[in-house]
């Protein structure tokens, strides 16, 4: 049975276990709420890889351009059937539901996005755009994935909230209201100052409120998140993040912001970046991600706590080192300690999703937890912002 299933991780399984765990992993709705792939590095063929950077050579004179554009190639070449990878790998993941992200840091961005992320739907009848739980759900019994359409950054907007109802409309049903920095709506995890949210991010809150998208917390500062807490009116989340008191990195949360989220009834997602979760990226494993759950878990209950990887990413190796060297200090990141090629060990590919069940399994817990944790308490809060 376990053949089917690629770079399994040694957690040292019996035969019984291993089949519980493929069971599970095959029964349950699984969701990744920062899902970056299914591509990988690993995943995206040498070919492909060399043909993308061919077309974006021109553009090496332009760091922010030449950075971002693999990921909009490997878009259209998706969408020309050039990657068969991209449906073989999300099917392999046993994952049903992930995100599919719109970028709001200006106007143009916005139209772009909507753009690309409108062809990964026209161009795969086997995905779904996710407006409710329930077709998330459908997915799930059809055979089908469903991309849940997110965004990370709020500046594009400004202070027209109007443009909220506008990418409602579109899809939009998930927004974290700051990225590293300082902005309209509240401070960042990069930012000294520990701001809080602004009056326009209180107005901004109620108004993601009322049209239904969910309030994440990923990228905030402490007290935006602990203010985000206490002005929604529904549950807020951290769609990916890590524990402060594992690993004291920007990107991780206290107890206090983690009993706070689980207060509104929300969710804390964990990511498998090998720079926040662990002091040694070169040896970081599923094990050390698994260790960020246990604790949320002991924390504020099984009933609060998620997936959000956000690694790998979909892109080329080549790429990724640029973007390390010349983008990611532009973004808040500390020197060397960004997104570049290190990978969690049983993470290295998204069709290695399975060790997050295996390794649940191995650790002893039971069925119905493992299904909350996989993706069930994901789709609770969804079915109660969403409908």
């Amino acid at each position: 049975m376990m053949s089917t299933y690629e770079g399994l991780y040694d957690f040292k399984l019996t035969e019984q276990d291993e089949e519980q765990a493929v069971h599970l992993h095959e029964q349950n709705i699984n969701i990744d709420l920062l899902f970056q792939g299914p591509l990988s590095p690993n995943a995206i063929p040498e070919s492909v890889s060399k043909k993308i950077k061919e077309l974006c050579e021109p553009y090496k004179d332009e760091p922010m351009i030449y950075s971002s554009m693999p990921a909009k190639m490997i878009t259209k070449l998706l969408a020309s059937g050039e990657i068969p990878e991209y449906k073989s790998e999300w099917y392999k993941s046993g994952i049903t539901a992930g995100n599919r992200e719109l970028h709001l840091e200006s106007l143009e961005s916005m139209v772009t996005s909507m753009a690309e992320v409108q062809l990964q739907f026209d161009s795969a009848d086997w995905l779904v755009k996710a407006l409710t739980a329930e077709d998330i759900r459908s997915a799930k019994r059809n055979g089908h994935k469903a991309g849940i359409i997110t965004a990370q950054e709020t500046d594009g907007l400004g202070t027209n909230l109007d443009l909220l109802d506008v990418l409602h409309n579109f899809g939009l049903r998930i927004l974290q209201l700051t990225y590293n920095n300082q902005n309209q709506v509240g401070a960042g995890c990069a930012e000294q100052s520990n701001a809080g949210i602004t009056n326009y991010g209180k107005r901004f809150i109620e108004r993601l409120n009322k049209l239904g998208i969910i309030v994440d917390t990923g990228h905030c500062g402490k007290q935006t998140t602990l203010d985000a807490c206490q002005y929604s009116k529904t549950p807020v989340i951290a769609s990916h993040t890590g524990v402060e008191a594992i690993y004291p990195h920007m990107r991780c949360k206290s107890d206090e912001e983690i009993i706070a989220i689980a207060k509104t009834g929300g969710v804390i997602g964990i990511f498998a970046m090998p720079w926040f979760v662990h002091e040694d990226p070169n040896h970081t494993t599923i094990d050390h991600v698994l260790d960020h759950i246990e604790y949320v878990i002991r924390l504020v209950g099984v009933d609060h706590i998620g997936i959000g990887t956000d690694w790998p990413m979909s892109d080329v190796l080549w790429s990724l080192v640029y973007f390390k060297e010349h983008i990611a200090p532009k973004l808040g990141f500390a020197k060397g300690d960004g997104p570049s090629t290190e990978t969690v060990a049983g993470l290295e590919k998204y069709s290695y999703f399975i060790n997050f069940t295996r390794g649940l399994v191995a650790r002893g817990y039971k069925d119905e937890d493992i299904a909350k944790i996989m993706g069930g308490n994901w789709l609770r809060v969804f079915e109660k912002i969403w409908g």
